[in-house]
């Protein structure tokens, strides 16, 4: 026979353990969001040999040793943020004809919103040394190479990095250079006049 859920959650010993973890499994997610940001502020600003777990974790406002309990040590944090996977996943997931608008859209989004974007941080490379090779690599591979595998066309590489190259170019205008005009304008406005040239690279000739 069927019973209730209210008979079965009062009954003796009812297990209700399954759906208890639910807020902690928050605020960890949380943590590390927190902790990846910080890590990602202060690499865009200093060398990675120059970051401590010290002030990634005084950014994030946790303590360093939680830093290790998520992430093990620096070199597996600075992993994680050299990647580039979920941000290509991100910023490629839309269909072809309208992928540039997509893009143009995102990247000025997580700058206007976040005060970020999923690729802008390739600009800081050469702040890094080995560090930076590394992050070259995974840009190559998880950005501009998936893009281009998305491609039709002749010269799908060439158009792939050019695409990109306009992105980038966007954002350190308005990310970096911060110029006053492009950031008071509406993202909307901005993302309606410059997709059109990048969609002109993904879209084949």
């Amino acid at each position: 026979m069927e019973t209730s859920d209210a008979t079965d959650a009062s009954a003796p010993g009812a297990a209700t353990a399954p759906d208890a973890p639910a807020p902690a499994r928050r605020d960890a997610e949380a943590t590390r969001a927190a902790i990846v940001r910080a890590a990602r502020y202060l690499m865009a600003r200093h060398a990675h040999a120059d970051i401590t777990l010290k002030a990634v974790a005084e950014r994030a406002g946790v303590s360093a040793p939680l830093i290790l309990k998520y992430f093990g040590n620096k070199d597996a944090l600075f992993a994680r943020i050299m990647s580039f996977e979920a941000d290509a996943e991100a910023l490629l997931d839309a269909p072809l004809p309208v992928l540039g608008h997509h893009m143009v859209h995102h990247l000025l989004t997580g700058q206007a919103e976040h005060g970020a974007d999923p690729i802008l941080r390739i600009v800081f490379a050469p702040l890094h040394r080995e560090q930076g090779d590394t992050l070259r690599d995974n840009f190559r591979t998880q950005v501009v190479r998936r893009l281009g595998e998305r491609l039709e066309g002749p010269d799908a590489g060439l158009r792939a990095e050019l695409a990109v190259g306009t992105l980038l170019g966007l954002g350190v205008m308005y990310g970096i250079a911060r110029g006053p005009h492009l950031r008071g304008t509406p993202v909307a406005e901005i993302t309606e006049r410059y997709a059109p040239t990048v969609q002109a690279f993904l879209t084949p000739p």
